[in-house]
């Protein structure tokens, strides 16, 4: 049997269909041979299903790629065993002082890496999840064994930065020595990721259909689109394959860049079509791309807007490109509603940017981008938004000159935007969106 080589804190769906999928596959093709133990966060957890199923199960990986649709199907078995720390907090120690574990893989969750300060070094466990790993960590360093390349793939900002930051602080609070802290710094790479794949989990609805196909009962079926995309700050491809392997894996000294071509393309797409598109009437992101006019929309907002801030290169066209088939999956049904929840600061992070640079580098706002701000007005002005109730109330009979003053909403005073802002709104209020849409493509003129 090969050798256990990734701890994975967390054994939920995506990590089941993004990283297990890619281990599965590095041993499949003979390039990497290696185990996996999961170790679960939380005192409530899955480990007890994985081992009834000896730790395998199905992933299905559903979409369209170069304009065919795929549906593949792998069994995992990749991972070995699973420790429950709550109930094995003895063999959870142990896993530091096998040599063989070069890997730590994460995702606990946004609220996952969080320093509580509470903890102390002979919890059985500690709670937080870095606290944990700080256990790890320090046995792994009395048993006088080299570190860990850890791969958090936790979504927030430098997941690994912080990551480390929490580790440091609980090695300083317990007092376990410099020497550790410096072991931590030295031994130990924290390489920040950005993950990238829609991983769509049990599918409940279809799950007996599945099964009939499988020809077994699987609890642990897991479904992901095909599409994926997994940025490593750091460079171990010798020690891990993934690119040879033909995955779409990029190591790099900096994430950042490709963050913000991710946040900008695909979540700025999101926000800027979702609320027009539900005022005119549709429900999903599969609907929006079906129909001519908010699909016209989209790729006005990508491909003349988003995407000529950003440099217009071909990663970026690719990218584009990627992202419209992903949101034309037929096997995922992607509400409008869920998607605009907490629009106002959504918008401020993913689509404002865009507008303030697009002015910046052409002396002029975009036109789409601009009347998705004005749809965000209008959606608000209905009892479909979603967001802090404070926000709700002010949004829904404040003037458009107002709102646009809100600092606290936009950080910064937005009212240069007014008279574009005033203009799409007043189409959207006075003629609907069916014609408020035309106005726009046609570049705010009337056809």
């Amino acid at each position: 049997m090969a050798a256990e080589k990734v701890i994975q804190f967390g054994e939920g769906g995506f990590l089941r269909g993004f990283v297990d999928y890619f281990l599965q596959k590095l041993n499949e093709k003979g390039l990497w041979e290696g185990k996996v133990v999961i170790v679960q966060p939380l005192a409530k957890g899955m480990c007890e299903m994985l081992a009834q199923q000896d730790c395998s199960y199905n992933l299905i990986l559903r979409g369209i790629e170069n304009g065919q649709v795929v549906n593949e199907r792998t069994k995992i078995d990749v991972i070995s065993r699973c420790v429950n720390p709550y109930e094995e907090f003895d063999a959870y120690m142990e896993l530091a002082k096998n040599p063989e574990f070069r890997f730590i893989v994460s995702n606990t969750t946004e609220a996952g890496i969080e320093y509580l300060g509470t903890e102390k070094p002979d919890d059985r466990p500690a709670k937080s999840y870095p606290a944990k790993l700080t256990q790890l960590l320090y046995a792994r360093f009395q048993a006088k064994l080299p570190g860990f390349i850890l791969l958090p793939c936790e979504l927030i900002d430098k997941n690994a930065d912080a990551l480390k930051e929490c580790v440091l602080k609980y090695a300083k609070l317990w007092d376990l020595g410099e020497e550790f802290e410096n072991w931590i710094q030295t031994e130990n790479d924290f390489c920040n990721t950005l993950v990238d794949r829609i991983v769509t989990g049990f599918p409940k609805d279809e799950a007996e259909k599945l099964w009939d196909e499988i020809g077994y009962r699987d609890n642990l079926l897991d479904t992901a689109e095909i599409f994926h995309l997994w940025v490593i700050g750091g460079h171990h491809e010798e020690e891990l394959p993934l690119q040879k392997a033909g995955f779409h894996v990029v190591w790099t000294d900096d994430v950042a860049p490709y963050k913000r071509r991710k946040v900008r393309i695909l979540n700025g797409g999101h926000t800027s079509m979702v609320l027009g598109a539900s005022l005119y009437g549709l429900e999903t992101v599969g609907e929006c791309l079906k129909d001519e006019l908010v699909s016209a929309f989209l790729k006005k907002c990508i491909f003349d807007e988003i995407i000529p801030t950003l440099g217009n290169t071909q990663t970026d066209l690719d990218f584009g490109n990627a992202v419209l088939e992903r949101f034309s999956n037929p096997f995922i049904k992607h509400m409008l509603l869920s998607i605009a929840l907490n629009s106002v600061s959504k918008f401020q992070v993913r689509v404002l940017p865009t507008i303030l640079e697009y002015h910046e580098k052409f002396g002029k706002y975009p036109n789409a981008l601009t009347f998705s701000l004005a749809a965000l007005i209008a959606f608000y002005r209905t009892d479909k938004a979603n967001d802090n109730e404070e926000i709700m109330l002010f949004m829904k009979d404040a003037p458009v000159s107002e709102i646009l003053k809100r600092v606290d909403y936009w950080g910064q005073d937005l009212s240069d935007l007014l008279p574009l802002v005033q203009k799409y709104y007043d189409r959207i209020k006075n003629d609907g969106m069916k014609q408020a849409y035309l106005f726009v493509l046609n570049e705010g003129k009337d056809a």
